[in-house]
């Protein structure tokens, strides 16, 4: 008779910006999830109960059921301060071990464990770490700076090298940053380390886009730069080294404060992007040689925030003396959890490490009743097409010029979409670009769009003879393929590739092959399920109200397709018959729908005359005028209320044009459109 063998599981955790989870099970994840995808605010971090609850949840279990529960703060080991960390956290006031360990330590094993490689060197570099006296690693290993004793709560992590060799991981070399001059105020200065590659891209970042989510547009940004415009090194070299330089800082004094600002300086924005792509990519040469003198090895396993830089990627790839690389998927702070899970089961538990599989799809799966649910509160506004092979019917599609969101299986863990919650498009058609950016992403026109490609074939397109499943390597596009698959080629003909393997990520790499049968050519365009601003949708609920609000052609939901119904014949009535006239009996009608919806809505139209929408009554109801405390007030003209009126799909395109001011709950905002259609 068989012996029942209990499971046993770890929980990692990440307390930093970025927030997320990690839940492993016999030493190999069996869900893992970004909390900004839980809580729908980019890079949510912090408290960690969100992300802890759905780990659990997705597997079945309960916090009892751990062995060990590893963190990671990178600003501090929580000594004192863990009971109430932002609020109550599930992991506290429970029988379960607690362990904190430090930033670069958590980022290395969330490295090296992913990869495919028994031994490795493993390199970190990121804007900042945990502060010298909070590391666990320093022990044995070559110190950049060793601070005065009572300043090392004032220098932080900047980048770490470690040698990984028969399970155990040694720190070689690791270097730290002072704090920097973000107090000073000036329009580029790095914000919290002086001397940080990742510190400097952030500033640089800030300066041109105003915001902390943006470092990765710079890569886009940077091909539409012109050489020679520039001639200051950015960085200092020496030592082994990178020492960021201020002398040249004094001359950029116009950051872009807004959209007209980016417009109006696009082109000197454009140079400095290039420029300090070059800096960034000399910089990080110059590190990685080094410290490859410090513990040779034929594999490099590259991880922190700095290590989503594709195009920094290649060049380490092609130039250093690393004979392979692997870089973490969810290489940013995102992936602190991964690391903590596993630094759990080797270094707590003393477990044996498990194998990664090689996907990142950690989230968990939707049931068909889940997606049913959520079907049924769109039935009206939804079609679905009937398809025995629904990968050949939706490489059909593409191949007939639609954008199709994508949805499968379990979440990617990770910024980048991979082939589960994916937008995808036709890469022959130069105009895709444009129109996706515009009309479905709402962001801005320069950004790039990356291939997918099936791995067998990456060589016939790409100068690339590596893989790239994650989409973190650009590889030129061949000459003769630039003007064939116009709408994934960057401006300097690269692209960002994403090599697909069957016994990774089955079902997308069935639906490349049905592409190819359809078109010849095994390349689809491939962007994150989201919009500029907007974290990549999670549940089929999520997927379903983008598609309804954006110029999406069809959904995907796992094996089934969907088509918007038809939108009502144009109208063109005086405002108060179109409201008091038309919406008003609607939402009478349809007072159960309305109910859902809950809420006051308070138009204010031309600023002339306001209308309110009360759908927290008993009855729902319109009225000219205004009540007192509205939850959302949306202010627009009569010709854009005509206009969303007549398509509700237009929604969040007037929202990504401006066209409509709302004060309070965006989300709650775009429930306006499911008013609309009542009528």
């Amino acid at each position: 008779m068989a012996r029942n063998v209990k499971s046993t599981y770890v929980l990692g955790t990440g307390l930093s910006h970025d927030g997320s989870a990690c839940l492993i099970k016999d030493g190999r994840i069996c869900v893992a999830i970004e909390k900004e995808r839980i809580t729908r605010r980019k890079h949510d971090g912090g408290n960690d109960s969100d992300a802890v609850s759905y780990c659990l949840q997705a597997e079945g279990i309960t916090i009892d059921d751990v062995a060990v529960v590893v963190q990671n703060d990178n600003f501090g080991m929580l000594v004192g301060a863990d009971d109430w960390f932002q609020g109550p956290r599930v992991v506290k006031g429970t029988n379960v071990p607690l362990v904190t360990i430090s930033h670069h330590l958590a980022h290395a094993f969330s490295a090296i464990c992913a990869s495919p490689f028994d031994e490795a060197s493993v390199l970190i570099i990121d804007g900042s770490g945990n502060s010298f006296d909070d590391c666990l690693d320093r022990e044995g290993c070559t110190l950049g700076v060793t601070p005065a004793k009572e300043l090392e709560h004032l220098y932080f992590e900047k980048d770490s090298y470690y040698h990984y060799e028969q399970g155990r991981m040694r720190p070689v070399y690791k270097d730290f940053s002072e704090a920097g001059m973000g107090i000073k105020q000036y329009p580029m200065r790095p914000n919290f380390t002086m001397h940080s590659i990742g510190g400097m891209y952030l500033a640089a970042s800030v300066y041109v886009f105003a915001g902390f989510e943006d470092p990765g547009k710079l890569m886009g940004l940077a091909p539409f730069g012109r050489p020679n415009q520039h001639d200051f090194p950015i960085f200092d070299l020496k030592d082994g080294r990178v020492f960021v330089r201020y002398d040249w800082m004094e001359r950029f004094t116009r950051p872009a404060r807004n959209k007209t600002d980016f417009k109006e300086g696009f082109q000197a924005h454009a140079d400095f992007a290039w420029w300090l792509q070059r800096e960034v990519e000399r910089a990080l040469l110059y590190v990685v040689n080094h410290r490859y003198e410090q513990a040779p090895s034929d594999n490099l396993v590259y991880a922190g925030g700095v290590a989503l830089n594709a195009v920094a990627n290649r060049v380490i790839r092609t130039q250093s003396r690393f004979k392979n690389m692997f870089i973490q998927p969810a290489a940013g702070d995102n992936g602190l959890a991964v690391g903590c899970a596993y630094y759990g089961w080797q270094e707590v538990l003393k477990r044996e490490r498990v194998k990664a599989t090689g996907s990142s799809a950690f989230g968990r799966h939707y049931r068909r009743d889940e997606v049913d649910a959520a079907l049924k509160n769109h039935d009206d506004l939804l079609k679905e097409e009937p398809a025995q092979d629904v990968y050949r019917r939706t490489a059909e599609l593409l191949a007939d010029g639609k954008v199709v969101g994508w949805f499968q299986g379990g979440s990617e863990l990770g910024p980048r979409a991979l082939g589960h919650r994916s937008i995808l498009a036709d890469p022959r058609l130069p105009e895709m670009r444009d129109f996706i950016n515009s009309k479905v992403k709402f962001r801005e026109d320069f950004r790039p769009f990356a291939p997918s490609v099936l791995r067998e074939d990456c060589s016939t397109y790409f100068d690339c003879d590596y893989e790239s499943p994650y989409m973190v390597m650009v590889a030129p596009v061949r000459p003769e393929w630039r003007s064939r698959i116009p709408s994934v080629v960057h401006q300097d003909s690269s692209a960002r590739i994403q090599t697909v393997t069957e016994d990774v990520s089955p079902a997308y790499y069935r639906l490349l092959k049905q592409f190819k049968e359809v078109t010849g050519i095994s390349v689809l365009l491939n962007t994150s399920f989201n919009r500029k601003g907007m974290p990549i949708v999670e549940t089929p609920e999520e997927a379903i109200r983008f598609f309804l609000s954006c110029a999406l052609d069809a959904l995907v939901l796992e094996d089934r397709i969907f088509f918007k119904v038809a939108t009502r014949t144009s109208v063109d009535l005086p405002l108060d018959k179109l409201l008091l006239e038309r919406i008003k009996p609607a939402l009478e009608r349809n007072v159960e729908e309305a109910k859902r919806i809950g809420g006051v809505f308070e138009l204010r139209l031309s600023g002339v005359r306001t209308f309110t929408m009360d759908l927290s009554r008993q009855q729902p109801t319109l009225f000219e005028g205004r009540q007192k405390t509205p939850d959302v007030v949306l202010e627009l003209s009569e010709s854009d209320f005509q206009r969303l009126y007549n398509d509700p799909n237009e929604a969040q395109s007037l929202f990504g044009q401006g066209k409509i001011s709302v004060n309070g709950d965006p989300a709650r905002a775009l429930q306006v459109a499911r008013i609309l259609r009542m009528s």
